[in-house]
């Protein structure tokens, strides 16, 4: 019966209950009668009093509708749905009594009103509490066997908010709460027991927990990340809420429930930014980023956006990526910036030149690069016109155009490279420091660093596809290490060290420890709630296969072509001088690997790109041509 009546439409779910309340309506005061006279009363002989009583729906049911009784869903009735339902049968009653007196029908005890009221409201709360509850063990019964087992871990108020959030969903059903202090140990916060860690893996066992959810906002990355590696070791999925900044602008929700974010495993120590730096280049000043759709690009145009700029210009050569970035900062855009969305390409010099000079651009960040290692081998001579013909298009143009302050997103892979895109990136970072050379209209600096979490270049996103899929996780070498930083972290760091330049130097920012790939893999995995298939354990869930390092790929990236860097202001960034070449010396090379690239002349290519960056040692498994 009650599966027949969920699946009604709503229109049939309000006509039934209305037919229930008239039924309720006149049998309360039949009810009432029968209370105050002791016997079971039906006015034959009084016939305007029979009309009184059978007509009390037409009274009751206008004023029941205007209080929205029946617009209310059942299973969600609350408090404040009793509260409508007392305040409209209370008028109703009211009406009732004082209809009955004025029209002077006799045989109405007064005390018969107070009942009618009292058994009114008793019926129609007590029918919707019913329902609720009625509908609730359908759902619990019916969704059962669906729903996951889950500990929380952390029996603060993000805890209990978490919980209560989770009594309200059909995914998720909570056992019982994990917290590391002993005073809350063997209590009862909502109904659930709270456990120590060590009482976790008979919880696991004797539960069947699949889930573990950290509702933890407030303790130290350094902790999480200890948290972390406990739960490593058990067949769970680890999955977390988000910070304390988060949980203020709102209540918990289910939705804010993420998947452990690799950044927990860095253990990196941020430093506060300062702000004056990071106003320097960019508040009241029109800001152009190229590149301004990449995932680097796109977080630029976000932090630029609260710091309050005149104008931001998006160049962006994908018009898809170009719509997503302009739509993302319109809905965030509380400051009303102007934004200009503008497609072009670095390496058209008569595009770049209008942009700048249009309007009147101060500052450049110059993201846009190709910078997928493989496909840039494969490509060597587009990722020569791009990277390197396109970098000196745009800072040449700077230059033209009066741009204050240029800054160079180049990248680890610059420093002694083994790939093409490395020495098309390390030849960028030549022209910028021969530019600055020559020139005092423009402020020229460069920011190298190593890969970013979940960019679209990065192994995270390839890894949680190929987990989700079921594997195998696929690392080239067991031995690869990569440094490693959050996006945000990275840029809010590019341009403080961007607001430091006074021409030339090159910014390195400290990646930290490197993290060993297949590290990082077989933590995901674990996190996952999975096991690592391997000759020690052939019934785990994925293996990880070793596929190769792919053309120009190296075991390790360095930052430095020369180890004689200096701290900051902000110890995460360092400064360094390398060494140069003359623009005398530089400009006749470039006019020549332009034109190789231009005729797909790879054999000239490679002999340029030597020429100009000496420690570059080609790859021999690399493409032959484009």
């Amino acid at each position: 019966m009650i599966h027949a009546a969920s699946k009604l439409s709503r229109k049939n779910k309000q006509a039934l209950l209305i037919s229930f309340d008239s039924i309720a309506i006149i049998g309360s005061i039949f009810f009432a009668f029968a209370i105050r006279l002791g016997y079971w009363y039906f006015p034959f002989e009084n016939v305007g009093l029979l009309i009184l009583m059978l007509g009390t729906p037409i009274l009751a049911l206008p004023i029941f509708i205007r209080f929205g009784l029946y617009h209310t869903v059942i299973r969600y009735a609350g408090f404040n749905a009793i509260w409508k339902i007392c305040q409209s049968v209370t008028i109703y009653a009211i009406l009732w009594g004082l209809i009955s007196f004025m029209t002077g029908i006799n045989g109405i005890p007064r005390s018969v009103i107070i009942i009618n009221w009292i058994l009114l409201i008793m019926i129609i709360v007590g029918s919707r509490v019913l329902a609720r509850w009625l509908s609730s063990e359908f759902n619990i019964n019916n969704n059962l066997q669906q729903k996951i087992n889950v500990l929380i871990y952390g029996a603060g108020s993000a805890g209990r908010q978490l919980c209560n959030a989770l009594n309200d969903t059909n995914e998720y059903r909570s056992i019982a709460f994990i917290d590391d202090s002993p005073e809350f140990y063997n209590q009862s916060i909502n109904g659930l027991k709270v456990f120590s860690r060590d009482d976790l893996e008979w919880l696991i066992e004797r539960e069947n927990i699949k889930e573990v959810l950290l509702a933890l906002p407030t303790v130290s990355r350094k902790r999480r990340n200890e948290i972390i590696n406990f739960l490593e070791s058990y067949k769970v999925v680890v999955r977390s809420l988000p910070g304390l900044t988060e949980l203020a602008q709102g209540k918990v929700k289910v939705n804010d429930l993420l998947e452990i974010d690799v950044r927990d495993l860095l253990g990196r120590k941020l430093v506060k930014p300062s702000q004056s730096l990071l106003k320097t280049n960019i508040k009241d000043k029109v800001v152009l980023i190229s590149g301004a759709g990449g995932s680097i690009g796109s977080e630029i145009c976000r932090q630029i956006l609260t710091i309050r700029p005149k104008k931001i210009v998006l160049f962006e050569v994908s018009e898809s990526a170009l719509y997503v970035i302009e739509q993302e900062l319109k809905s965030i855009n509380t400051h009303r910036i102007e934004i200009f969305p503008v497609i072009g390409s670095v390496a058209d010099k008569d595009r770049i030149e209008k942009i700048l000079k249009f309007y009147d651009v101060q500052t450049i960040y110059h993201a846009a690069a190709y910078k997928h290692v493989p496909l840039v081998e494969f490509n060597q001579s587009q990722g020569v016109l791009n990277n390197t013909i396109g970098t000196l298009i745009i800072a040449e143009a700077a230059i033209i155009s009066d741009v204050e302050t240029f800054v160079l997103i180049s990248t680890d892979k610059a420093v002694r490279p083994t790939n093409v895109m490395g020495a098309t990136k390390r030849i960028a970072e030549l022209i910028l420091q021969a530019l600055a050379a020559r020139t005092e209209k423009t402020c020229f600096t460069m920011v190298r660093f190593g890969n970013v979490l979940d960019s679209s270049g990065s192994v995270i996103p390839l890894f949680k596809k190929q987990i989700q899929k079921g594997g195998p996780v696929t690392v080239t070498h067991k031995d690869i290490v990569r440094y490693f930083m959050t996006i945000p972290e990275a840029v809010e760091l590019v341009i403080q060290a961007g607001a430091m330049a006074k021409g030339g130097e090159v910014f390195l920012l400290d990646m930290g420890k490197p993290i060993r790939i297949y590290d990082l893999a077989l933590k995901m995995i674990k996190l996952s709630g999975l096991q690592l298939r391997d000759k020690n354990n052939p019934e785990g869930d994925i293996d990880i296969q070793y596929v190769g390092l792919r053309p120009g790929e190296k075991l390790y990236e360095e930052l430095l072509v020369v180890d004689n860097s200096t701290v900051t202001e902000n110890k995460l960034i360092m400064r360094a001088e390398e060494k140069m070449i003359s623009w005398d010396k530089l400009e006749p090379k470039l006019i020549k690997i332009k034109e190789a690239a231009q005729n797909s002349d790879t054999e000239k290519i490679y002999k340029l790109l030597i020429e100009l960056v000496p420690e570059f040692k080609r790859d021999i498994n690399s493409p032959k041509a484009d």
